[in-house]
């Protein structure tokens, strides 16, 4: 085992530094990757050549499929990755063949107010100091590839407008992987002639971005650049959209995309396979890792174990949707819901905490025992255990346990799980015992695995799109109707003449809350959900309803992750990232 365990568990980066990590072939050589199907970026880290892996077991049966989630998130974060990681080595510990799937890190979230995204405690992706900055480079080239675009798009209207664009239409943003508010809206173009076409554009993150999504949802180098070349960029003055292809920017977008589309294979703290590929925002874009990941897992594993963002309503729910119904091999077997009895003490009013604000002016409320708070929060998870049934999948309770979680407020949790239909739960301590905090986990698991199942899609595919919204703002959010600005209105009717109502819907809305506001806790009812516009991602085959206050550009709080962040000359070495 690469990491030897001690109490007090040190930080996150202090274990990462004392792991003796396997060499990244003998990781692969343990699932069963062959050594000329690696791209080694180091001794830790390499990409895998999924096509011929893909082809090399074509006709072996793929494996059981686990998808991790969670309820309502809060700012003090559930551990859903580290529960998640922490499942996967719990499953290697018994000798089964699994592999963990996982979104890289954002280096927006990184330097913002959630800091690294690889796990905690014994239960982490390494080596994370590279996964949580520049790892293999895979959003830097995405970046350059949207961006690549961008820039095509103003080039072309310079240089005569020869493709008729309109200005006005164009929702193709620039992007960059940093939080940064002041550029969600901003003129370009400036100073004269030489400068370009003075104009109003936007920047989104990176993550967030349609390129991104491409990225993770397509199946191949061949589906990439059908993708991109399908992707609008604009739209002519007649409303003729304007695609990627038509610009002739899509065949060099697919180039600088060739190895970014490779997933790339690291290992635990305990030194099992994980592959870390793909990083879709789930409050914006679908919010899962790469589609080419999860096939070279469920190929290579008998259980692989996948994260998606955020709640159910968000991750889990577009998984479903959108990943699933775009490929069709891919199917959940189980999932597991993630919460924390701080978490519960919140939806149940013993305490609201806001993003930035500090732990310390909420501790005595999140860590004193309070059954009232935790049985009413407990409605937060039988809405997530009713989500996750909606989709004809069993749900598994997982309860991450935290030292201050009493005996009491742990089996009461229990008790209204299993009271509101759970298919199991467990209690679970990933970050001090790694794997061996997960064991009672994968027992439930494999449990509800023997469950008759079959996914079942929310709504249906020709369904018109303010049905698909009203049907995912009533049945998930629990709203009572939806209301639409006058500009969702125009463009509702702008895509249906499109042809763009065949696409399932996204929604971009907070995560913090099952509505549009995160100040709403618990389950909000009696209220009316608001989409203020409407994006079409037609290269990625979806429409996002903007809901609510929802950004696509995040922006740094007043005490930014960053600061803690330092490297120590003389090593390399990394400080402050967890």
């Amino acid at each position: 085992m690469p990491v030897k365990k001690s109490w007090p568990v040190p930080s996150d980066i202090e274990i990462a530094y004392k792991a003796e990590l396997y060499p990244i072939k003998k990781v692969a050589e343990h699932i069963g990757i062959l050594e000329e199907e690696l791209d080694s970026h180091g001794k830790y880290i390499a990409k895998v050549d999924y096509k011929s892996i893909l082809n090399r077991l074509n006709n072996r049966p793929r494996g059981k499929l686990i998808i991790v989630t969670a309820i309502t998130p809060t700012p003090l974060g559930e551990g859903k990755t580290t529960v998640s990681i922490g499942l996967g080595q719990a499953f290697h510990e018994r000798g089964l063949k699994v592999i963990n799937t996982l979104r890289e890190p954002s280096k927006g979230v990184t330097f913002g107010v959630k800091g690294g995204a690889t796990g905690g405690g014994y239960s982490q992706v390494l080596p994370m100091d590279r996964i949580n900055l520049n790892f293999t480079g895979d959003i830097s080239a995405v970046e350059i590839a949207h961006n690549l675009c961008a820039a095509a798009i103003d080039a072309s209207i310079l240089h005569g407008n020869p493709l008729s664009i309109d200005p006005l239409s164009i929702e193709w943003p620039y992007c960059m992987d940093v939080e940064a508010r002041a550029l969600r809206r901003a003129v370009i173009g400036l100073g004269g002639r030489s400068n370009g076409y003075p104009r109003e554009t936007r920047w989104s993150i990176t993550v967030a971005t349609e390129t991104a999504a491409i990225h993770a949802l397509a199946t191949g180098l061949e589906d990439l650049r059908k993708r991109l070349g399908k992707a609008v960029v604009a739209y002519t003055y007649s409303g003729k959209p304007v695609t990627c292809e038509e610009l002739g920017v899509a065949g060099a977008m697919a180039a600088l995309l060739v190895e970014a589309i490779k997933p790339n294979l690291v290992q635990s703290t305990e030194g099992h396979a994980v592959l870390v590929h793909g990083f879709p925002f789930a409050n914006i874009a679908h919010g899962t890792n790469s589609i080419i990941a999860d096939l070279v897992a469920l190929k290579l594993a008998d259980y692989v174990i996948c994260e998606t963002g955020f709640g159910s309503e968000c991750g889990f729910s577009k998984f479903c949707d959108i990943v699933c119904r775009q490929s069709p091999e891919i199917r959940p077997d189980c999932a597991v819901i993630v919460c924390t009895i701080r978490a519960l003490k919140e939806h149940g009013g013993a305490f609201l905490l806001r993003p930035g604000m500090p732990y310390r002016k909420v501790k005595r409320a999140a860590e004193t025992e309070n059954l009232q708070a935790v049985e009413k929060g407990c409605e937060n998870l039988a809405r997530h255990i009713e989500i996750v049934h909606k989709y004809g999948i069993p749900a598994v309770v997982a309860i991450n346990r935290f030292i201050t979680d009493t005996d009491s407020e742990i089996r009461l949790v229990c008790e209204k799980a299993i009271e509101a239909g759970a298919d199991g739960v467990a209690v679970v301590d990933p970050w001090s015992k790694g794997g061996e905090g997960c064991q009672e986990l994968v027992d439930k698991v494999l449990e509800a695995m023997k469950k008759p199942r079959e996914l079942k899609f929310l709504y249906p595919a020709e369904a018109p799109i303010k049905e698909k919204i009203e049907t995912i703002a009533t049945e998930l959010y629990g709203a009572e109707d939806v209301k639409y600005s006058p500009e969702a209105e125009e463009k509702i009717e702008f895509y249906n003449s499109l042809g763009y109502d065949r696409f399932p819907v996204n929604m971009a809305k907070t995560p913090l809350s099952l509505s549009h506001d995160p100040l709403w806790k618990n389950v909000p009812k009696n209220y009316t959900f608001p989409v203020n516009d409407i994006l079409a991602f037609v290269g990625a085959g979806f429409l996002i309803p903007i809901c609510g206050e929802i950004q696509l550009m995040p922006g740094l709080p007043r005490k930014p992750a960053f600061l803690r962040i330092d490297v120590e000359t003389e090593t390399g070495r990394i400080r402050g990232l967890f």
